[in-house]
């Protein structure tokens, strides 16, 4: 019996490209310290897929494809489907990513207990049948299709999809699978990259949905080589912080729909609720006014909802002043603070400021620098905000405001909640019939004319 050979090689965690020896920076996408050596045996040839089927591709004129939109697997989860752009792709492959403890497994097979017109193989190489059982348990629901299997053997799970011939296919997770054609230890680059291929394969000529769970790095991307995420359909993001309540997921990527929906859940005792009205639950119901709390009205994905921002601006006790910011940009802060020295005079160079978005959500969205900055200055002059008036606008370097995108959509949202008053950028609604809404419409060109409405 020959005896195998080995080799050491490089490959980039970033994009999986190869190389003989190291190298400080990837010559294929050019990032700094990203070659990992593997050993990896020489001349062994790869097992094929033992599961999909096997025809010669045809090359055809493209006025001779049929552009039939293939019928999707509706999940039990509306979140879900409104992510994924309507449900689930016969042959597509999803991959599911998020920090240790956010949901993910929780959320799968939360959806996939509910299925049952279809025969589902979940592969798990992290937890034993053991553990899953308890957490359907805790679910509150038991599937007599849903066949558990704990492996890591790509060629073994194989093996149980030939046996079962599943309709939904979960790989949780695809760090923890490996191939026996390839030497390297699971998780490795090779083995992600390789392993992710031929799942594909699998999902693609047996038309059978795929969902990959996959771990993230500490910098909050997706663990494994950048081509995982180039090889699959669409990479959705669970986030949340685990000390509260509130999940979204969000669509990175997505082939067969848009990537600015987002779904948001609550994390409770019996799995993942759906969380439908998000203002509701995102502002505080006491009826006790403070300074420093301005409500400010959001745009995540095609959903607008009203969200606190919280400010605590005090005399700074040492002789720095100090910036923290939770749930927005710390940059984008600092520039706003800027704005309002420069532009506005507020001396706040010596003051501490605290910001905080309430429910542990992280927005982006410029429309929340008017909320931003009038949150501050009610913390600073002590000022109460009236819990009725909401506000919504950017704020540019010469203290102006300017438009923002969906804002009939976002002065809808604030009237359905109750709101009497909101601040909205001049000439924004231009064109738009506002004589049927009951709320009324303030609009501010300059951040002057925000603090005079509202501070006079």
């Amino acid at each position: 019996m020959a005896k195998t050979k080995y080799k050491t090689t490089w490959f980039c965690n970033e994009c999986g490209a190869e190389s003989p020896k190291w190298e400080g920076r990837c010559p294929a996408c050019g990032g700094w310290n990203t070659m990992v050596e593997e050993r990896v045996a020489v001349g062994v040839t790869r097992t094929p897929t033992p599961v999909a089927a096997r025809g010669k591709s045809v090359a055809r004129p493209l006025n001779e494809i049929s552009a039939v939109e293939e019928p999707r697997i509706k999940l039990p989860s509306a979140e879900l489907n409104r992510v994924l752009g309507g449900g689930l792709v016969p042959g597509a492959m999803v991959l599911i990513g998020g920090e240790p403890g956010v949901g993910k497994s929780t959320l799968v097979l939360q959806n996939l207990l509910a299925i049952k017109s279809k025969t589902i193989l979940y592969a798990s190489g992290e937890e034993s049948a053991t553990q899953l059982k308890m957490r359907a348990d805790r679910i509150g629901r038991g599937s007599d299709n849903l066949f558990i299997v704990c492996e890591t053997s790509l060629e073994t799970i194989f093996g149980h999809i030939e046996k079962t011939k599943p309709g939904i296919v979960v790989i949780d997770s695809i760090q923890t699978i490996a191939s026996d054609s390839l030497d390297s230890a699971a998780g490795s680059v090779s083995q992600v990259r390789e392993c992710a291929a031929q799942l594909l394969k699998y999902a693609k000529e047996t038309s059978v949905p795929v969902l990959l769970i996959g771990h993230i790095t500490k910098e909050g991307s997706l663990a494994g080589p950048k081509v995982l995420e180039h090889i699959v359909d669409a990479v959705l993001q669970f986030e949340g912080d685990r000390q509260y309540m509130f999940r979204i997921l969000r669509a990175i990527k997505n082939r067969f729909g848009s990537t600015s929906e987002l779904g948001i859940y609550e994390m409770g005792q019996k799995g993942l609720r759906e969380v439908t009205n998000p203002s509701e639950l995102l502002l505080s119901n006491t009826d006790e006014e403070l300074s420093g709390v301005a409500v400010g009205v959001t745009v995540e994905g095609a959903r607008p909802f009203l969200i606190e921002v919280q400010a605590l601006v005090s005399t700074a006790a040492y002789g720095t002043p100090q910036r923290s910011v939770t749930g927005f940009d710390s940059k984008r802060m600092n520039m706003l603070l800027a704005v309002l020295e420069k532009r506005v005079g507020f001396k706040l160079a010596a003051k501490d400021v605290f910001l905080n978005i309430a429910g542990g959500l992280k927005v982006s969205d410029p429309a929340l620098d008017l909320p931003v900055i009038c949150a501050i200055l009610s913390s600073n002059f002590d000022t109460v905000i009236p819990r009725d008036t909401c506000m919504a606008g950017e704020v540019g370097l010469s203290g102006e405001i300017r438009p923002v995108a969906r804002l009939e959509q976002r002065v809808a949202e604030a009237e359905k909640l109750g709101m009497r008053r909101i601040l909205v950028p001049r000439n924004n609604l231009k064109g738009v019939d506002t004589s049927r809404l009951n709320i009324s419409i303030v609009e501010v060109a300059r951040v002057e004319d925000a603090f005079r409405t509202l501070f006079a």
